[in-house]
Parts: structure tokens; sequence; C-alpha cells
């Protein structure tokens, strides 16, 4: 049908003293003697246009009140004033049209409502100001991302969802199969046959090992995409399914990926703080005061870095008790994570040359033969959002580490035939949008920054 978004006429003079029509949802309303007053929202943006209704016109007090119900869905024809503040502009109804009424047990009431109950309503809690505000930074951010990385002459490329492969190495994947329960079966590999690809297969964990192939022949690359993890974990932190950011550049070293890194995450930063001042202002009066002079902090300054091992003194001289322990060889748990950037250095921070055991089986021995050339960017109220890495390019080195860690070598046959053929130093890094998503909005649990979140027991 035809109509004007509210967001053309919210402010500016464009529309003042001409008739329009508008669609949109009942945020909230209130009633008076002589008029009664509507704020309509149709999603073109965070803030609402107040509707008012003459009630000379609109005597009908049942039709009145289905228009001024939470929820309620309609069309309204009328003419554009000034608000009498003057700061934004409202419609003066002439006719409404109900498109879709809204019945009493709608749940989202006035009443402000916890994350936690909003959680129980997917289908209904991007209605609220917050979801609606968090899903449009989401939209913004991927934006951002892809724009960065065209600017920059990087390819996007898709690479598979289905996969033979665990490129962690750590075995937590959703199996994929079309064989049902079968008690004649008597082994896994009699099972693998039947099934649909004669083979084991899960969906991704990453794509970083088809980025990898993609590379080594367009140079700069990056994928973004849905991953999957089925990990037993119920943190605020963790999902099943959640998106990553992944370039991969052939050429390129453990500095330069980590100056990618930097230069990436300051740009989507500053895109967002040009975009999304009206959400980004939502959040930082709600969720995490001083927000804006944070994310203009990162985009304005140097970020750290530190050795993995001093970070490790850093933890031990803190005079803080930690739930777990801090010992080198041991990975950084959230805790440590953010002592390093909420309390000591203050802004994000790379953490680099981590201990060889804790790290995947592809990336890049250092010479001490302990560590490899792997970083961990963590930012304060987060803790990590990119891991990064140069990859191994030696051919007898990978062999040797896919060996030592009983991997199965035919699932890794392809990505070793890689370092055959005309390998070259190549590095790259992923970058959890969900997680980016939460430092950008001071939001606290990942399942807020997913439209559907697929978590332990719970598949809405």
């Amino acid at each position: 049908m035809q109509h004007i978004d509210l967001k053309e006429i919210r402010s500016g003079d464009k529309y003042v003293s001409k008739k329009v029509t508008v669609c949109g949802w009942v945020r909230t309303s209130r009633d008076s003697k002589n008029v009664a007053f509507a704020e309509l929202n149709d999603g073109s943006e965070l803030l609402h246009t107040q509707v008012v209704f003459d009630k000379a016109v609109f005597d009908d007090d049942k039709a009145l009140s289905s228009y001024l119900a939470l929820g309620a869905a309609l069309s309204v024809e009328g003419i554009v004033e000034r608000g009498l503040k003057g700061d934004c502009n409202e419609i003066r109804a002439e006719k409404v049209e109900l498109l879709g009424g809204c019945d009493t047990s709608y749940p989202l009431q006035k009443k402000r409502h916890s994350m936690e109950y909003l959680r129980t309503i997917p289908h209904l809690r991007v209605r609220s100001n917050t979801f609606n505000a968090v899903f449009r930074v989401r939209s913004e951010l991927s934006h951002a991302i892809h724009e960065f990385f065209h600017k920059n002459g990087y390819y996007y490329v898709h690479s598979p969802i289905i996969t033979g492969s665990d490129c962690e190495g750590a075995g937590e994947v959703f199996k994929v199969t079309t064989v049902g329960y079968d008690p004649t079966v008597k082994s896994e590999e009699e099972y693998n046959k039947k099934d649909f690809f004669g083979r084991s297969a899960g969906l991704t964990v990453s794509g970083q090992l088809e980025g990898e192939v993609m590379a080594t022949a367009l140079g700069k690359i990056y994928t973004f995409g849905p991953t999957f993890r089925a990990e037993n974990s119920n943190t605020p932190r963790h999902a099943a399914e959640f998106w990553q950011v992944e370039p991969e550049v052939a050429f390129a070293d453990i500095d330069d990926i980590i100056g990618i890194a930097t230069d990436m995450i300051k740009s989507i930063i500053d895109s967002l703080l040009k975009n999304c001042g009206p959400e980004l202002k939502f959040f930082d009066e709600r969720f995490e005061p001083g927000l804006i002079a944070k994310l203009q902090h990162v985009v304005d300054s140097e970020f750290a870095r530190v050795d993995y091992t001093d970070a490790i003194e850093i933890l031990k001289k803190s005079g803080k008790t930690f739930v777990y322990p801090v010992e080198w060889g041991l990975d950084l748990q959230t805790e440590h994570e953010r002592y390093l950037t909420d309390e000591y250095f203050k802004k994000p921070v790379f953490v680099v040359n981590y201990p060889r055991k804790i790290k995947s089986f592809y990336m890049k021995q250092n010479a001490d033969g302990k560590t490899v050339a792997a970083t961990d960017l963590l930012v304060p109220g987060v803790g990590e959002i990119i891991g990064c890495s140069e990859r191994e390019a030696d051919y007898d080195k990978l062999l040797k580490e896919i060996k030592e860690r009983g991997m199965k070598l035919s699932d890794y046959a392809n990505y070793l035939d890689l370092r055959k053929f005309g390998s070259v130093p190549h590095s790259g890094f992923g970058l959890g949008l969900e997680r980016m998503l939460m430092y950008v909005t001071g939001m606290s649990n990942i399942r807020d920054v997913i439209e559907f979140p697929r978590t332990k027991d719970d598949l809405k």
C-alpha cells in the first residue's frame, strides 16, 4: 500500500502542513478528555512519531480504543504539524484504518520487562525499544564490516556450512545426517557409509580452512556467515549458532594481521558512531553509561599489545584472587581477560605468542618451539572478540602437529596440499559478530544480540 516512512516525516520541513499516509504499530498511547495520542513506529527508525486523534473527529469510543491498543497496526492519513516542543513533527489524524488489531493479552505492556522474560518471546521482543535498537545496530555493523573489506580490496567468499572436518580440532561439531535410528548398525563406520555423503559430516565451526584455499588464489578474502558449536556451555558469552567474520590474507605475517584487525575495529566502530546515533544514545543512557565516550576512545587511541608471558606476570602481581589459576601454559579465562582490559590497560589489548599446546594445530610455530604466532584481541567488558594468527606454512611442521594431536590425516589432505604447492606466509582472524555487538551496545548476554538465539535446551 502507498505510504511514507515515518523517518521521513518525524523531522524537517518537507512534509509540514501536508497530508500524508503512514503505517506503523502503536508503541505507547494515552487518552485525555478531548484528544488521544499514539506513538507510532514503522521500523524505519528507533524513535516514534506521535499521532494526535481529535475526539471531535474520532467520536466512536470503541474504534478509538482499538486504535490506541498497544501493538495494533494502523494506517493513518492526516496532516503533518509541528510538535508543541518544536523538536519533532507529529501527525493530526483525519482517517485511520485498523490493519491488525491487538489482543489485550499482548505481552509488551508499558512496564519495563526483564531480559530473561523477553527471551521467552523471541517472536515479539524485537518490538521493544531495546531489541529494536540492538538489531538496528546489528544491521549497520554487518554493513560496515562488508564496506571495510570491500574498500580495501578483499573478495567476499562463501565457505561451506556443511563440512567433513573440524577446523579447531575440538570435536564440538553438530552432526549432519539423513540416517535415523537403526539398531542393526554395528559400527560408526557402517553408519557413516549409509549416510548422505558416505562419511561423517557436520555443521562448520569456522570457514577458515576453506578461506585459506581461496586466499592462495585471490590474495585477500573474507568469509562472513553462520558457524556452529555443540558446546555444552550456558554462559552469557556462548551460543550454539553465531556469526563470524573471517578474513584470510596471503603474504601477511602476524604483525600485518594485527594491523588489519586494528584498522577494521576502528573503522566499523567509527561507522556506528556516525550512523547509529539514536541507538547508541539509548544504550549509553540505559545500559552502559559512558558507552559513546568508550567507543570514541577506541577509534582515537592506540591498542595495547602484550606478550602472553608478560600478561601472566601482570596477573600474578595484580593482588587479585582469581577463581581460575594463573600459570604459564594455561589459557586465559574471562576474569583474567577482564582484569587486563578493564583494570590494567583500560583499553583493547592484543595478547600475543600463546603457548603452542593450548592453541589450534594450524598456527605458526615460533622459533622457541613453545609458542605460536597467535593473538587474541581482548576488549573491556567482554573479553576476547578476535582470535588471530599467522598460519603454519611449513608442510613438515604442520604434518607433525596433526599427527601428534591424533587428528585424521585424510580430513586435512587438501589443507596440507596448500603447503606443497606454492606455500606462502599467510594470516587471518575470526571476529565474533555477537561479541562485537555486546561490546558496542553494552548488552551483557549474547542471547540478547541474536535474533533467535540457539543455546543448550533452547530452540524457540
